[in-house]
């Protein structure tokens, strides 16, 4: 149903470095390029994400309650994602673990404080 997301940036170069990190270890890569925008994921796949700073020219600003979250494939991709993004100038939000009914989860936000997820659905165990 989401076709893509987009988040704000007040440094494209950071920015850029953070989310191709990322999409490196979630297989995929720039996708398109502009100026003042850049966007990863893979043409005819699942939703992608850019980054832009805003057209109206004002500072990006992070939306309170507002999170993307990227699906991965393992536990060790989730710990991998969370690490990446801390490699690349994230914060951490939440290490990564079980959050219960089969969710696994790390949180993290990007440089401009954007807060993102990786995460896993897993079967839940049913007693």
């Amino acid at each position: 149903m989401i076709g893509y997301v987009t988040l704000g940036t007040n440094d494209l170069e950071l920015g850029a470095r953070f989310y191709d990190a990322l999409a490196a270890e979630l297989g995929t890569s720039r996708m398109m390029e502009w100026p003042g925008a850049i966007a990863w994921g893979t043409p005819g796949g699942s939703a992608g994400i850019g980054l832009t700073k805003p057209f109206d020219g004002a500072a990006a600003t992070v939306g309170n309650g507002v999170m993307v979250a990227l699906e991965a494939k393992s536990r060790d991709q989730v710990d991998r994602l969370h690490a990446v993004a801390l490699a690349h100038g994230g914060s951490c939000e939440g290490p990564p673990g079980t959050r219960g009914g089969g969710f696994y989860a790390a949180y993290f936000r990007d440089p401009d404080g954007n807060k993102l997820n990786a995460f896993l659905m897993e079967q839940a165990d049913v007693a």
